[in-house]
């Protein structure tokens, strides 16, 4: 690594993983990676509904971090999947709390990204004494102007795949998208729901990227796998949708605004915003409102990036920031 640019650190895998029970219906998975003796640094996945995975475990210095992924209610490994039953912000943040508790760490940094982001504020709100920083990307906050781009004005720049999201609809159903989609997703018939997720998931993944990758639709990867392992992934997809589909038609159970003004007293903990400046997901104007509310923040737009933390200015903006924090304890 450079001073410039920072690559991701090498494949590791935990030392600890197990399932905590968190209330008479959830049981969500967490692991644990890195130095067991070292500053713990919890990662909040984004979604709502994606879960984690073994890249994410690789932003942070194994040497130096107790790096702890979990996958939220209802997401990933998390037991029973797609459940949203009891599954709301309010929820998430008192699980990672129990993490805490669970995992005996007084105080710990927070790392989140896009839904990330948006719980890493709300924890922080509720629980600025256990966090040692804060580093957000692609900034979210719910706010009801951030969910019209996402669910209708983003086809300004992306014509042909909204396009292709809204066509799967019947044509009496496609000017109420969220609904449409909620009606099948939430069927009872994997054929229905699985098809009907894989299309919802599919539009999200077509616009994370300033570059789209080669690697051809989530739906036509899909269908090229074996019964079983479709069946398999089918209820991954359909858990991963339900999941989002519920915290957006619920504004994501936070006030944006009230969110951004409760941010300001934040002004203690050290913070890094990482934001793609062509973020068609998360549209930068969301980062820059935050940057005002926080104005002690860090704030890097990367100016060659969208809204994946694959992307290369992205990936090494986040792990410049990890390793910044590494002096603070």
């Amino acid at each position: 690594m450079t001073d410039s640019h920072y690559n991701l650190y090498p494949e590791l895998e935990p030392f600890n993983k197990n399932w905590l029970t968190v209330d008479n219906m959830h049981q969500i998975y967490v692991e644990e990676c890195g130095n067991p003796s070292g500053i713990p640094v919890i990662f909040l996945h984004g979604g709502p509904g994606s879960g984690c995975n073994p890249t994410q475990r690789r932003f942070f210095d194994p040497s130096h971090y107790r790096i702890v992924l979990f996958d939220q209610r209802g997401c990933g490994r998390s037991k029973p999947q797609g459940e949203v039953i009891t599954n709301t912000t309010d929820d998430l943040i008192s699980d990672i709390e129990a993490i805490r508790l669970y995992l005996n760490i007084n105080k710990w940094h927070v790392f989140g990204g896009s839904w990330g982001s948006t719980l890493a504020i709300a924890y922080a709100v509720k629980h600025s004494a256990q966090i040692i920083s804060l580093t957000l990307r692609g900034i979210f906050l719910s706010r009801p102007s951030e969910l019209k781009w996402f669910l209708g004005d983003v086809q300004h720049f992306y014509p042909e795949v909204w396009h292709k999201l809204v066509q799967y609809l019947p044509t009496h159903k496609q000017n109420d998208v969220l609904n449409a989609y909620s009606e099948l997703i939430f069927n009872d018939d994997l054929a229905i729901s699985g098809e009907a997720a894989v299309q919802w998931n599919a539009f999200e993944n077509a616009i994370m990227r300033l570059k789209p990758t080669a690697s051809g639709s989530v739906a036509s990867e899909v269908k090229s796998k074996m019964h079983a392992e479709l069946e398999n992934e089918r209820m991954t997809e359909v858990a991963r949708a339900r999941v989002q589909i519920h915290y957006i038609k619920h504004q994501c159970f936070v006030d944006g605004e009230a969110l951004l003004m409760q941010a300001k007293s934040l002004a203690n903990i050290p913070t890094i915003i990482v934001q793609g400046r062509y973020d068609m997901v998360c549209p930068p104007q969301t980062a820059w409102a935050l940057h005002q509310a926080m104005p002690h923040a860090q704030f890097t737009i990367v100016a060659d990036a969208g809204h994946s933390a694959m992307e290369p200015g992205v990936t090494s903006a986040l792990i410049a920031a990890t390793e910044t924090f590494k002096a603070l304890t």
